[in-house]
C-alpha cells in the first residue's frame, strides 16, 4: 500500500474551496507525506489541470479527493431559509448538482493517481473496481462503525476516520437533522472502534495539529494522520487572508449547517449563531450562500463567512508545507520517545 511507501505517516487533508493547491499537495508529497488535490467544487476539466500541474511539480505519489453526490433536497425544505437570508444578504440560486461526479471518475480512470479518496459517501463496488483496475487505491472517509463496514464491503483499501474535532464538512454518508442533537464520535473513540472491527489501515483525522497529536494517534493504532487545519497558513495554500488571520485566535468552534446545508465545523461567528436551524440541504444551500460569503470575504467581514477549522486551530503555525511536515514528524518521534522513557522509569 502507498502508506508503507511514505517517508512519514502524514496525509494532507484535501480542503476544497480555496486552500487546496497543486503547490501544497506537491510540497507535502516531496517532504515524504501524501499530498492531496481537492476536487470538490471544481469541474472535471479544472481538476484535470490541477492534476497535471501537480504532476509537473512532483514525481512523488499524491491523491485526489472526490465528493460523493448527495441526494437532492425538496425546495419545500430550504425555500423559507433562502428567503430569510435574502432579506439581509445577497443570495444565489439554490441549485442541485453532482459536483461533476461521473466526469471526474472518468478522468481519474484515464489519468490515474496513487489514491482516490471519498467524502460524503462511498462509491459502488463497480466504481471502486474501475479505480483498482488502473492501479489507484481507494480510501473512504467514515464517521461511524456502520459507515466503515459499508466501505469495507464495497472494497475500500483504507478508512479515513474523521473525528468530531475535524474542521470543515463532516464526512457522514447521510447528513440528518438529528445529527445536530446527537453526540458525534471523537477521534480517539472512533479510531479504537474501527481498529477493533476491521483489518483495513485507518488514517486518523480531526484535531491533529502538533507532533504530539500525531504521536497520540499512531500510538492508538492509526496507520497515518490526515492533517488539514495545520496547513492553512502555509504559503503554498490558497487560504483567504481573513481565514489566515482568524484561525490563530482562541475562538471556539461549532458545528453548523448555516453556510452550506451540510454539517461542518468552523470558527463560531454571528452568522452561525443567527441561523441555528438551517436545513439539511446540500449543495442547494451552498449555492444560495455563495454570493454572501464572497461579499463577506471581500469586505473582510469574519462574521458572515465560513471559517472552517478544527478544534485545535489556534495551534496552526505559519511555515512552508515541507517544513511543517518535517516538524510534525520530528516532534512526533520526540513525543513518543519521551512517553516511552517516562513509562520505563515508572516501572
Amino acid at each position: 500500500m502507498i502508506l508503507e511507501q511514505l517517508g512519514t505517516p502524514i496525509v494532507l487533508a484535501p480542503m476544497a474551496g480555496g486552500p487546496s493547491t497543486p503547490e501544497l499537495a506537491a510540497a507535502v508529497s516531496d517532504a515524504g507525506g501524501l499530498g492531496f488535490v481537492a476536487a470538490g467544487y471544481l469541474s472535471a476539466e479544472a481538476l484535470g489541470e490541477r492534476v497535471k500541474s501537480t504532476r509537473a511539480l512532483t514525481s512523488a505519489p499524491f491523491g485526489v479527493n472526490l465528493f460523493y453526490p448527495s441526494a437532492p433536497a425538496s425546495p419545500e425544505l430550504f425555500s423559507s431559509y433562502v428567503d430569510e437570508l435574502a432579506r439581509e444578504f445577497p443570495v444565489g440560486e439554490p441549485r442541485y448538482d453532482t459536483d461533476d461526479w461521473a466526469a471526474k471518475l472518468d478522468l481519474l480512470v484515464a489519468e490515474p493517481v496513487a489514491v482516490v479518496s471519498y467524502t460524503f459517501g462511498c462509491p459502488s463496488a463497480a466504481e471502486i473496481e474501475r479505480l483498482h483496475a488502473v492501479g489507484s487505491e481507494v480510501w473512504v472517509t467514515v464517521t461511524s462503525v456502520a459507515e466503515a463496514r459499508h466501505a469495507v464491503a464495497a472494497g475500500a483499501d483504507a478508512l479515513i476516520a474523521q473525528g468530531a474535532e475535524a474542521g470543515g464538512h463532516r464526512g457522514t454518508f447521510i447528513d440528518r437533522p438529528e445529527d445536530d442533537v446527537t453526540d458525534p464520535l471523537g477521534l480517539l473513540t472512533l479510531l479504537q472502534l474501527l481498529i477493533a472491527v476491521t483489518d483495513r489501515p485507518v488514517i486518523a483525522a480531526g484535531g491533529i495539529a502538533t507532533g504530539a497529536g500525531l504521536a497520540a494517534v499512531l500510538a492508538a493504532g492509526a496507520a497515518a494522520a490526515q492533517v488539514g487545519t495545520a496547513f492553512l497558513r502555509c504559503p503554498e495554500a490558497r487560504t483567504a487572508a481573513l481565514v489566515r488571520d482568524a484561525v490563530v485566535r482562541d475562538t471556539p468552534t461549532m458545528l453548523t449547517r448555516a453556510f452550506t446545508g451540510r454539517l461542518a465545523r468552523g470558527l463560531r461567528n454571528r452568522f452561525m449563531l443567527d441561523h441555528p436551524n438551517a436545513p439539511a440541504a446540500y449543495p442547494e444551500i451552498h449555492y444560495a450562500t455563495g454570493p454572501l460569503r464572497a461579499a463577506a470575504r471581500a469586505e473582510g467581514n469574519a462574521d458572515a463567512v465560513n471559517l472552517w477549522a478544527g478544534q485545535a486551530h489556534s495551534l496552526t503555525p505559519e511555515l512552508p508545507a515541507g517544513e511543517l511536515v518535517r516538524k510534525l514528524s520530528e516532534d512526533a518521534k520526540n513525543a513518543l520517545q519521551r512517553a516511552l522513557s517516562r513509562r520505563i522509569q515508572g516501572c
